[in-house]
């Protein structure tokens, strides 16, 4: 049996418009949000995303790409728990399996401690460049390691931080100004983003990987654009600004991206409309 048959509910909400020939990108979600230290709900972002996207265009007009055309293989969330280490194991699984089908890879959260199960399963030389309010490089938070607070340290522990770049940070603590420094991990300031630097710095900063996985965390947003976020901070960025960013990674090979933090209990729609929004341009830049 594989983990695919052991972990997923295979309940897709996505209607893929084409479920002819080749499947172009998998998606799965993850719903867990159990070490949330703000607004809990974050679990049931993957279905939130999924909902809007069904009832959005996805007529990529920016790429030529009319995604009514595109096999999307939708294989639902994976199985619920509380467990940290348990939902770190068992996306870590998944992913590793799914790789192997050499398919760009979506995954849906949940809080950002999902991404330490998927990126480090992907290929030694994928950049990694991630979108977000916090640094989240804190040794640990409320006195757990595997935190959502903690979560790029980790990766950073075992991968090291030379593929790592940052985007959009206006909110953390000494602490992690520290290990940003220490470990000369590349980022790109919310002052780039706001006096229009930011795209032109991202291409330069991703030129140098063949291979690049895209994180999302959707605090990265001012809570104006994007109020149904589990940790929002006030003065950040707009939805177009954040948009255009992803864009400007188009020639890159996005092999995987992760979507997280929605919490849909604070939300308008608004936020979930952008990260279905998002979703969409990341499996359009992926079609050639």
């Amino acid at each position: 049996m594989s983990f695919i048959d052991l972990y997923m509910n295979r309940t897709p909400l996505i209607s893929s418009p084409n479920n002819q020939g080749e499947v172009s990108t998998i998606l799965f979600g993850v719903p867990f949000d159990s070490t949330n230290s703000y607004r809990p709900g974050t679990r049931f972002g993957p279905d939130a995303i999924r909902e809007s996207f069904n009832n959005i265009e996805i007529f990529m007009p920016q790429f030529s790409v009319d995604l009514e055309t595109v096999n999307i293989e939708d294989l639902g969330n994976t199985k619920h728990t509380v467990v940290a280490q348990e939902m770190l194991d068992m996306v870590s699984k998944i992913t590793s399996e799914l790789l192997k089908k050499e398919k760009q890879l979506i995954i849906l959260g949940g809080e950002h401690l999902i991404t330490l199960g998927t990126y480090p399963t992907f290929p030694k030389d994928t950049g990694y460049i991630v979108f977000d309010a916090h640094y989240d490089l804190r040794n640990e938070y409320a006195d757990i390691k595997l935190s959502h607070a903690a979560y790029l340290r980790r990766i950073i522990e075992k991968k090291g931080a030379e593929k790592i770049i940052h985007v959009g940070a206006r909110s953390y603590v000494n602490e992690e100004l520290t290990f940003k420094e220490e470990n000369k991990i590349k980022t790109i300031s919310d002052w780039d983003i706001q006096h229009g630097n930011a795209s032109k710095l991202i291409k330069d900063a991703v030129s140098v990987f063949d291979k690049l996985y895209i994180s999302i965390d959707l605090d990265v947003l001012d809570p104006a654009f994007a109020p149904g976020v589990g940790n929002p901070e006030a003065v950040g960025i707009t939805s177009r600004e954040l948009y255009e960013m992803i864009c400007s990674l188009a020639d890159q090979k996005i092999l995987g991206a992760d979507i997280v933090e929605l919490c849909p209990t604070f939300d308008n729609g608004s936020t979930s409309a952008i990260a279905a929004r998002l979703m969409s341009a990341i499996i359009a830049m992926n079609i050639k």
